[in-house]
């Protein structure tokens, strides 16, 4: 099992980034895939979670109406289009299978930051 995030990088507030994740070693299309972020100093923050044909995700309230989850099962790709970025947004972002934070491959800085 790997899973790869990228697509981070430095924004200002309002501004936005779409975060992939490649995925390998598994059948992508049989499982819900999840997002998770992590700032410094805290616990892990389900963010997102998208089920095994794609369409509508599921989404915490913190990011609810700004963030979009979606993926491309041919790709064996997940993908977060992040718009509205607000300074809590901070954190490493990780992709995992269903919602398993252990399975948790690289993951990809995101900064919001003016």
């Amino acid at each position: 099992l790997q899973l790869q995030a990228s697509g981070g990088g430095e924004v200002q507030p309002g501004g936005s980034l779409r975060l992939s994740c490649a995925a390998s070693g598994f059948a992508f299309s049989d499982y819900t895939m999840s997002w998770f972020r992590q700032a410094p100093g805290e616990k892990p923050e389900w963010v997102s979670s998208i089920g095994r044909a794609g369409g509508t995700g599921i989404y915490a309230d913190s990011v609810k109406g700004r963030f979009t989850t979606s993926r491309d099962n041919a790709k064996n790709t997940l993908y977060l289009q992040m718009d509205s970025l607000k300074p809590g947004d901070t954190a490493v972002y990780y992709c995992t299978r269903q919602s398993d934070f252990g399975s948790r491959g690289q993951g990809t800085q995101v900064t919001v930051s003016s």
